[in-house]
């Protein structure tokens, strides 16, 4: 991975949708920081979520990234809501090669009622009872690691930390920032995080350990960051961390790209019709077509008479051809 160390004037790289990967050069300390834009204004903005639900995806799918970009897997990452109150689901998952995608499930009578609320309304409010799930899936052959944590404090941010401390025991300091249409100079949504962590290694050398001090001294300095520097696209990443870290050195590597990348198609859509009773299907029709939406990207699959005829017909050959197989003894 290509690494350099930041100084005054360092070229940053173009802004855009993207992870930024670097290292505490006097203690080891790595984190990461954050920018999304376009591809977080398409996650948001396409479904039509109201701004206050908007604001909430926008935090977990940035806050998911930012977690996903300190994982070694090869398949999908997702970080899950559960409630039981405005908001009742809540998921956004990223594979391993970048792709980002997010969706929210609310009760609209529910979020118009806290969003005419006169007081801050916190994330209790939103979900009621509920708990944070952490998903990797790399693939049928393996297995997959699931993590559960109760939604505690009184916002995500406060229960993503608890689950550092209590699941994984390891320290984390992390810094979220989202800023709605309204506010963005781009006139889009946009966000921003900053994470760094001390992974605790009892075996490692004395000179790879963070010392305590060193690790205060790395959260103090990261809190000086301001909403607005984490959300500002003309701060160039560089010049952030050299603000924030300066005094301690930090080097930069190669940042990722984030982009968004739905998993939906319509190979999908035909499998999901092929597992409903043609004749019930009439029921679905409007316009004298079924429609199918993805929930996450809010794109419309339409299927006409034509295409449900020629999905049954292709169903109906494939059991007639599986049933005239020859069986053989080990059958």
């Amino acid at each position: 991975m290509v690494s350099g160390r930041v100084t005054p004037g360092a070229k940053s790289p173009e802004p855009g949708d993207l992870v930024h990967p670097f290292m505490i050069e006097s203690s080891g300390i790595r984190g990461r920081l954050l920018r999304l834009g376009p591809a977080l204004d398409t996650i948001v903005r396409r479904p039509g979520y109201p701004e206050t639900v908007g604001r909430l995806l926008a935090e977990l799918v940035a806050l998911g990234t930012t977690l996903a970009s300190t994982l070694k897997y090869d398949g999908s990452f997702t970080l899950q809501i559960k409630g039981s109150e405005a908001v009742r689901t809540m998921v956004m998952d990223a594979t391993s090669d970048g792709a980002l995608r997010g969706y929210a499930g609310y009760d609209p009578e529910a979020v118009a009622a806290l969003e005419q609320a006169e007081t801050p309304v916190t994330l209790p409010a939103w979900v009621g009872k509920g708990h944070m799930a952490f998903t990797v899936d790399q693939g049928e052959f393996t297995e997959r690691y699931q993590g559960l944590v109760a939604l505690t404090g009184e916002s995500l941010l406060d229960s993503l930390l608890h689950y550092f401390r209590q699941s994984q025991q390891v320290n984390a300091g992390i810094l979220v920032s989202v800023q709605p249409p309204q506010s963005s100079a781009s006139g889009g949504w946009r966000a921003g995080a900053l994470l760094i962590e001390q992974v605790p290694d009892d075996n490692a050398p004395k000179f790879d350990r963070v010392d305590d001090e060193d690790w205060r001294r790395a959260l103090i300095l990261m809190a000086s960051c301001t909403d607005g520097e984490l959300v500002e696209p003309s701060l160039a990443p560089n010049d952030l961390l050299y603000r924030l870290f300066h005094e301690e050195g930090v080097r930069v590597f190669e940042p990722r790209p984030v982009s968004v990348g739905c998993r939906c198609t319509e190979q999908r859509m035909e499998r999901v019709l092929r597992s409903i009773d043609r004749d019930e299907l009439e029921d679905f029709k409007v316009d004298g077509k079924v429609v199918l939406t993805c929930e996450f990207c809010a794109l419309d699959f339409p299927f006409d008479d034509g295409d449900l005829d020629r999905l049954y017909r292709s169903e109906d050959a494939s059991a007639d051809d599986a049933a005239s197989e020859p069986r053989t003894a080990a059958d």
